[in-house]
């Protein structure tokens, strides 16, 4: 009776991290359960729907968010969410390593800590809740509340590799110096800074000012202002 007690109580904390209450819970349970514990009834055919739930639903959220973007970089940012770096960061936010079933041999090797299993209970997971209610607008809405600001920070991070890495390919190709970014404000409290970079480029009469949350954000601005007025279209 403890036992059972404690496991119900487990299920439900996991069910309010989530963000979803299962009307079956043997979908939770088996979306949980590890090959390790059963050769023949695991959560591998779940994370197999669940990996095409969460690309679909991300290609998605990606194509409605950055309307302006190419389809290449579309897809590079797609990857950059859906890897497995990026699934092991989402499965230990919603703490899933306490909830998983492995053998024990996983267990004795830490099987609840490694990247690669965390990930895939994320996708199982995403596939379990299909096969409950049948609607991808709920997944969608557990993609988006799971990943939260990654997928605004993924997209800031591609326009910034983006910006700044083109601008110096382009003056390294005419074999110019590379830009100087300097920082010329900082304002606001340390937990809420917004930075002012400036940019100067051999080719242009004066410096291009940026700015942004961060000093990244910042020099990618300036830079993105730096390719506009050397004439250099997106890709």
């Amino acid at each position: 009776m403890v036992v059972t007690t404690q496991k119900n109580e487990e299920n439900r904390r996991l069910l309010r991290t989530l963000g979803y209450v299962f009307n079956d819970s043997a979908w939770l349970e088996l979306a949980l359960t590890h090959r390790s514990v059963s050769g023949s009834r695991n959560n591998e055919r779940l994370e197999f729907l669940g990996d095409a739930i969460l690309n679909f639903v991300v290609a998605d959220i990606l194509f409605q968010r950055f309307p302006q973007e190419k389809e290449g970089r579309l897809s590079r940012l797609r990857a950059s969410l859906v890897k497995q770096d990026t699934l092991a960061s989402v499965a230990r936010d919603l703490k899933l390593g306490d909830y998983l079933r492995l053998g024990p041999g996983e267990l004795k090797s830490g099987g609840y800590r490694r990247d690669s299993i965390l990930a895939d209970t994320v996708e199982a997971l995403l596939g379990a809740i299909y096969q409950d209610c049948g609607d991808m607008t709920v997944c969608a809405g557990r993609i988006e509340a799971w990943f939260g600001s990654r997928l605004d920070d993924a997209g800031q991070e591609a326009i910034i590799k983006d910006s700044k890495s083109r601008l110096q390919e382009y003056l390294q190709s005419r074999r110019l110096p590379l830009p100087a970014y300097t920082v010329t404000a900082v304002e606001g409290e340390a937990h809420n800074q917004s930075f002012q970079v400036c940019c100067e480029v051999h080719g242009l009469e004066s410096p291009t000012e940026g700015s942004g949350l961060t000093r990244r954000h910042a020099e990618q601005d300036a830079a993105a202002q730096a390719l506009q007025l050397l004439g250099i279209n997106d890709e």
